[in-house]
């Protein structure tokens, strides 16, 4: 399968072929300017050494946006920003190796630590998307942690980005478990977080001749807790809010995070897991990274007892998360059809 970059850099390229033309509703390319849809921002610093009051406040505000959006902005949050453009670029030094070079590391089954591809999954799809992927998981149980060895000093870095946003992502859900009335260490204990999986994915979407026609990634929720995701400057994730579409714009040095499947699921339906997209341009290359973060493979996760009443029942059947990864992965996207697999009808 060529990638996608190979194709998009093909001299004279001036359409697309017949098998990434995705077909949308004309109202669903529409997106929202409405000032209502402006995504919320969260201050890290206020949620983790602010007074008591800026941490009770910036609490409240954290489930406000996990209630009302499953999306938001973060800020001041300790990652520097030097660190976060060297992934960048040694991002880019990956995605330009030659296609023998890339070819090593594209690996066979879902699971597997390091898989490189296109689209997303190219089996069972027949429409691709315009999208290099590169992701690798990371199993802090497992200390041989496999990184391509290409280009020089991607693993020295991309392995300390990845623990510092473990304890980013731990101190949220921290934040989280408090905001819907539960012990700071509940959602952390729930899902064994200690040896929790990361994945890590790389996202190229280089210029496309007619982006009207193309989708980078098509509208699905991600399956773990919570998604940290840094771009290259060049926006193109757009979240669901209200029915709408919404540019999510990052700042400089901020991350755009999302809530996922098993934070719906142990929330019992309270917070719901983000539905977004990815769109791409005629003009320049999106490079994205997200770090996926989620419970340990082996846990299984369900509604916590404390958020059950008479009047709201468990919402979704338990599953082990690793069984449930492998049930989003191994079949296309589509918005939430995963999730709706797990729910209960009482």
């Amino acid at each position: 399968m060529t990638c996608i970059k190979k194709l998009a850099e093909s001299p004279g390229l001036t359409s697309i072929p017949s098998l990434y033309t995705y077909t949308t509703n004309p109202k669903d390319q529409e997106v929202s300017e409405d000032p209502e849809d402006s995504i919320p921002v969260i201050d890290f610093s206020l949620l983790t050494s602010g007074t008591p009051h800026q941490r009770s406040q910036a609490i409240e505000e954290l489930g406000k946006a996990c209630k009302d959006w499953g999306f938001f902005l973060l800020i001041n949050h300790g990652v520097p920003e030097r660190q976060m453009e060297a992934v960048i670029e040694n991002i880019r030094e990956f995605f330009d190796l030659t296609e023998d070079e890339k070819r090593e590391f594209e690996g066979k089954n879902l699971l597997d630590p390091i898989r490189c591809g296109t689209s997303f999954n190219t089996s069972l799809e027949n429409v691709f998307f315009w999208r290099d992927f590169l992701k690798i998981l990371i199993n802090p149980d497992d200390h041989e942690f496999q990184f391509p060895n290409k280009p020089p000093g991607f693993r020295e870095v991309s392995l300390d980005y990845c623990k510092r946003i473990r304890e980013v992502a731990r101190e949220l859900l921290k934040a989280i478990s408090m905001s819907l009335g539960l012990e700071p260490c509940y959602i952390e204990k729930a899902t064994n977080l200690e040896s929790g999986l990361q994945v890590f994915i790389a996202n190229l979407y280089p210029p496309c001749p007619q982006p009207e026609l193309a989708m980078g990634l098509p509208p699905h929720s991600d399956h773990g807790l919570l998604t940290l995701v840094m771009q290259n400057g060049i926006g193109g994730l757009q979240t669901r809010h209200n029915g709408n579409w919404v540019n999510a714009n990052a700042i400089p040095n901020s991350f755009l995070v999302n809530t996922a499947d098993q934070l719906e699921i142990l929330s019992n339906g309270k917070y719901k897991s983000n539905v977004h997209r990815a769109v791409v341009n005629s003009k320049a290359t999106r490079i994205s990274l997200a770090i996926a973060n989620g419970p340990s493979l082996e846990t299984m996760i369900r509604p916590a007892p404390e958020l059950e009443s008479k009047e709201k029942a468990a919402a979704y059947i338990g599953m082990k998360y690793k069984d449930y990864v492998e049930l989003q992965q191994g079949n296309q996207l589509d918005g939430k059809s995963c999730l709706d697999r797990v729910r209960a009808f009482n």
